[in-house]
């Protein structure tokens, strides 16, 4: 289903993202934790894509897979880094050839590799390839007349490659502008610089819809691999507080992780947020209980917590 009908029937939206397994073991415990979230009725769902395309064959198959044999819709991210324009042309060739929707079009992570030069690259920015995308959907070869809808990345707590916030909001603009229909952000631990990003989108004239990446801290480790991964995500002291005081203890430091997400959700549905992505490293249990928190059966049946 395109993001623009997706988007027109939902007034808030959720959805989950995984990553391409790499071995039969991991394969089957994600498609467990699919049959597991599918069951919630998510609104679409998004595949990873690894640094300089090192899981391209691997997100392809999982996105087919999903289309083939769930109910979900897939959205497969794209991304800059080491590929050349016939590349590009290829894999959206594919993907339409599955009648896949969506693309999120994003600028990527180098790859750890000796020998990668960035300007060796056929798209150096993100905006690159979502003109590249409309170009693509205005040849007709998408069997939806409108061709792929298109997402992008924001980033509330700010572009970690891009230290001026004013010039940071103006290549946000410039992706929109070149035809993303919404926005997914980077996670975030504290809601109040997301709805300060939001503001600062309306001012900016940005009106795609935006919606919310969460991950719910889970272990101690995993609070170290998201600050890694996030690129600088700023711990709150009350998190981190709280965290702290139960670190020896690895259930009580999921407790903690999962209660925390679970109230940021619950506040930023207060605040009418446009939809929220959950960042589920391929497991179900966190998700689960948030939806449970929630009080939301499903997603198709979402509703903002009574006051």
């Amino acid at each position: 289903m395109h993001i623009q009908d997706i988007l027109a029937a939902n007034p808030t939206t959720f959805s989950f993202e995984f990553f391409p397994p790499k071995t039969p073991e991991t394969a089957e415990s994600l498609y467990q934790t699919i049959r597991e979230l599918e069951a919630y009725l998510p609104h679409f769902v998004s595949v990873t894509y690894g640094a300089g395309g090192s899981t391209r064959e691997l997100t392809h198959d999982l996105v087919v897979r999903i289309q083939g044999t769930t109910k979900l819709n897939p959205i497969p991210h794209l991304t800059c880094v080491c590929h050349s324009e016939e590349e590009i042309a290829g894999i959206l060739q594919r993907y339409a050839g599955n009648a896949v929707g969506n693309i999120l079009a994003l600028g990527g992570d180098p790859p750890r590799k000796d020998g990668y030069r960035k300007e060796d690259d056929r798209f150096q920015h993100a905006v690159d390839l979502v003109k590249f995308i409309r170009r693509f959907n205005d040849s007709g070869a998408h069997p939806d007349r409108r061709g792929f809808g298109v997402g992008v990345a924001g980033f509330p707590e700010g572009h970690p490659a891009t230290p001026n916030r004013l010039k940071e909001m103006d290549h946000l603009k410039e992706k929109v502008d070149a035809g993303a229909d919404y926005i997914v952000t980077q996670l975030f631990f504290d809601n109040r610089d997301f709805l300060d990003f939001r503001d600062r989108c309306e001012l900016a004239g940005i009106h795609a819809p935006i919606i919310a990446g969460i991950m719910p801290i889970t272990s101690a480790s995993g609070l170290r691999r998201m600050a890694d991964l996030a690129g600088g995500a700023r711990f709150p002291a009350k998190l981190l507080r709280a965290l702290q005081r139960c670190q020896d203890d690895a259930e009580a430091v999921a407790r903690v992780g999962i209660h925390y997400a679970s109230e940021q959700c619950h506040d930023l549905l207060e605040n009418e947020v446009r939809g929220i992505h959950f960042y589920t490293l391929n497991r179900s249990d966190a998700t689960r209980q948030i939806f449970a928190s929630l009080g939301i059966q499903n997603s198709r049946f979402a509703e903002a917590p009574a006051m």
